[in-house]
């Protein structure tokens, strides 16, 4: 890497988060587990959905705590924690799976795995913030789509590698290539050096009134606003939602193909079936991580506060769409936009959070903001899970996720800029 040369340094920094983001981002294929575990170890639809809650809900604390770190301890320590973490929860997975023990999977993948998520996802979010304060939208996009892609990559290879070695074989194959790919690319990440501007130091997106550098809010000042709240619930909402799809994206493929069928699928049926909906798991990630990058750069253009509102519209007709869904390529084509909104709304926040309250202090304040994302975790799959097993269908938790993505429209439409004049300068 060009130490003498910031403006090629930040490139090769957005690559290394954009692979390290690739990696973590594999956890989104969840759904592809919950089957072949239920299956092998007769745990039941809420008890596998479990692992999945707890991690959702730890990644997001993790996250809130790793961005109060990095603001103080730099992004290497962090991220290297992160990713050793990550690896090794994974690893531990393996085990549970081999011992078939559901609270050893709790702890490793939900507790460890989910700790290094967090940890190694804010690590590459904070940093490019800092080092492309001219391309906000488009590079934490950038970083994040690797996230959203790194279930394709798992969709695509997991569910033949579950079926030929069995799923502990894959936790462990999993969590090795993890630590080795999440570790190197930490070494290439750092903060800018003190006081360097990039060239094109002008944001280029529509919400030309941004907060900068040196006027930013103190993290105390930003908790003291009304839109700092505002902004927890716009993530609370569109990650309730998302996370509840993608945890039961397969299962509700298969459910829409069994359908099809007319009655009991034959062995040979069940397996493509599986191989089928596996792969709409990595088409959708497709989605989900091209969203990321394409309404975050539209953000740029267009501003942050009319790409949420264009969201969460389109979101809420969506959802209703989607409960409606008669045939495997109309599912498929609402999740696959579903999947890019959301991908988008997470792509979008930081660089929201930033225009909104500068980027001083956004590793403390973006972090805190996430946390919606742990109570989300735990809530929007749990709505779908505990509906499934209540009715046996997801019908009317598409419908409730419908109604929270209109609250959603609501506050978006409304968001005013916060105003530091009623803070005081120093908090």
């Amino acid at each position: 890497m060009e130490k003498d040369n910031p403006e090629r340094t930040r490139w090769w920094i957005a690559a290394a988060a954009v692979v390290m983001q690739l990696c973590l981002g594999t956890v989104y294929a969840w759904s592809i587990f919950k089957k072949p575990m239920m299956s092998a170890h007769g745990w039941s639809e809420t008890q596998t959905q479990g692992a999945f809650m707890i991690y959702a809900a730890v990644f997001a604390l993790a996250v809130a705590f790793g961005g109060r770190l990095i603001d103080t301890k730099g992004p290497r320590i962090i991220g290297a924690t992160g990713g050793a973490l990550f690896g090794t929860g994974l690893l531990l997975s393996g085990l549970a799976n081999t011992f078939e023990h559901i609270w050893m999977l709790y702890i490793a993948y939900g507790i460890i795995a989910g700790l290094g998520g967090g940890f190694g996802y804010i690590t590459p979010v904070t940093t490019l913030i800092r080092w492309f304060p001219d391309k906000r939208g488009l590079v934490t996009g950038l970083a994040v789509m690797g996230y959203g892609l790194g279930s394709f990559v798992m969709g695509n290879i997991g569910p033949s590698l579950i079926m030929k070695s069995g799923v502990a074989t894959t936790f462990f194959i999993w969590g090795a290539i993890s630590l080795v790919v999440v570790l190197c690319m930490v070494t290439l990440l750092k903060n800018p050096p003190e006081n360097w501007h990039p060239a094109s130091s002008r944001p280029v997106h529509a919400d030309t009134d941004t907060v900068s550098a040196a006027v930013s809010f103190t993290f105390s000042q930003a908790a003291r606003t009304p839109q700092f709240w505002i902004l927890w619930l716009i993530l609370f909402l569109t990650v309730t939602a998302g996370l509840g799809l993608i945890s039961q994206l397969s299962p509700m493929a298969q459910d829409v193909m069994k359908a099809a069928f007319g009655g009991e699928p034959s062995a040979e049926q069940i397996k493509s079936i599986v191989i089928i909906s596996g792969t709409i798991v990595a088409i959708g990630a497709i989605f989900n991580g091209i969203g990321r990058l394409a309404w975050a750069w539209t953000s740029d253009a267009v501003g942050r506060k009319a790409v949420f509102a264009a969201l969460f519209i389109t979101q809420a007709a969506g959802y209703i769409l989607l409960a409606h869904a008669g045939g495997l390529l109309p599912f498929a084509a609402l999740a696959c936009y579903l999947l890019a909104c959301y991908g988008g709304s997470l792509a979008s926040l930081p660089a929201f959070v930033a225009d909104e309250f500068g980027p001083e202090h956004i590793g403390k304040i973006y972090g805190t903001i996430f946390t919606a994302c742990a109570v989300a975790g735990i809530v929007g799959p749990y709505i779908f899970a505990r509906i499934k097993e209540l009715t046996g269908s997801f019908q009317v938790a598409l419908y409730i996720e419908s109604a929270l993505l209109l609250a959603g429209f609501v506050l978006a439409v409304t968001f005013q800029k916060p105003s530091m004049s009623t803070q005081g300068k120093n908090g």
